[in-house]
């Protein structure tokens, strides 16, 4: 039984360092998803304010596709608090179940020592025990043995009330979970609702716009996208890199970054790459990640990895799995693909901006080269 008690108190010391970890993750994930819906409810403000002249219409686009990238963002974080809930029920549950069994048999056994004991005391064999002994030093040792069981059963009752209090405060948790994912559900929904709202309102927008208008608002956005950290500053962290060093322009045949991902159109040293909604992001070859950053207009991540000293850049992503100065093998996941708006279309697509760079900045390198097979 002590034995079962020590692996129970294990099991709820892992759990709980367990739980403290994601309840950390959960009030991250409402910290982001407070600042993002401020952020939406900002946007909408000045959206309302636009006119609905010609000259704003292009205003109000970028707005609008600002708006969508912003209701996907948080979506996604929204879903990934959810599934933090989901993940702290199954264990909280898991718990709770291991609780009541162990105090079904503490009962259990609880209730046989005291059958016990009533059988001795009735049948007066307490006396018979304690005077059927041999010695003063065997007598001694009887009463001390009826003693440690009348502890016993005093400690199996100290360590019932322990467990109903535990599983007490276990199912309370439980419910307190649940009621937090069904309302997270709740915002999902609406958050999808609104999601869809603005897309039609997006492509209305969009509709009224001539094609040069189109393909200016396209431009505009686009260089919102552009990577926020000058690669020459970068250049000078992979100085003396041995990380990844055998990387050249001539390395080819790599796996794409994004696995099962498309390469939509590859401009310069740049590609982009389409891919499923949380669809994994890989680094494509050995190195050291130089840097980690937030893109400040598009709120997405950016990873910047060196092989030698060479660099890929890998942006837009919704979510990364790596720090700054952390070695990364060939094909090992740094993060997820992110969302974006299609400007011409208001359509959401989940893509990777790559880029890769030559130590010497007059190379002009063509990410399309790693990927031949």
């Amino acid at each position: 039984m002590k034995k079962l008690l020590l692996t129970l108190a294990t099991l709820l010391l892992c759990i709980c360092s367990a739980t403290a970890q994601n309840e950390a993750k959960i009030a991250e994930q409402r910290r982001a998803i407070a600042s993002l819906e401020k952020q939406i409810a900002a946007e909408e403000a000045q959206i309302s304010k636009l006119k609905k002249g010609r000259s704003d219409k292009e205003a109000r686009a970028r707005k609008l596709a600002k708006q969508i990238e912003a209701r996907n963002q948080l979506l996604v974080e929204t879903e990934r608090e959810a599934s933090l809930l989901r993940g702290e029920i199954a264990r909280t549950d898991s718990v709770a179940n291991d609780l009541a069994r162990t105090l079904d048999r503490n009962r259990a056994l609880y209730a046989e020592l005291v059958r016990e004991s009533y059988r001795n005391y009735r049948q007066n064999n307490y006396i018979s025990y304690i005077f059927s002994s041999r010695s003063f030093s065997e007598i001694a040792r009887r009463l001390s043995a009826m003693r440690e069981m009348a502890a016993l059963r005093e400690r199996k009752m100290q360590e019932i009330t322990q467990l109903q209090n535990d599983l007490t405060t276990e199912r309370t948790k439980l419910d307190r979970q649940k009621n937090s994912l069904d309302s997270v559900k709740r915002n999902a929904t609406r958050q999808k609702q609104r999601l869809q709202r603005d897309v039609n309102d997006a492509k209305n927008e969009i509709k009224r716009m001539t094609r040069n208008e189109k393909e200016a608002l396209q431009r505009k956005l686009q260089q919102e996208q552009q990577l926020s950290v000058a690669i020459n500053e970068l250049r000078k962290l992979t100085k003396g890199n041995k990380e990844g060093a055998s990387f050249s322009s001539k390395t080819t045949a790599l796996n794409l970054p994004v696995v099962g991902g498309k390469v939509k159109r590859y401009k310069g040293n740049m590609a982009e790459i389409t891919g499923s909604k949380g669809a994994v992001v890989r680094s494509i070859y050995e190195g050291k990640v130089v840097e980690v950053k937030r893109n400040r207009i598009t709120a997405k991540y950016e990873v910047f990895v060196a092989h030698g000293e060479y660099i890929t850049s890998y942006a837009n992503l919704g979510a990364t799995s790596v720090e700054k100065g952390a070695k990364v093998t060939k094909n090992q996941a740094i993060g997820t693909i992110g969302t974006a708006v299609d400007p011409t279309t208001m359509n959401t697509e989940y893509k990777l901006v790559f880029g890769i760079f030559s130590p010497n900045p007059s190379e002009v390198m063509s990410a399309a080269n790693c990927f031949k097979k």
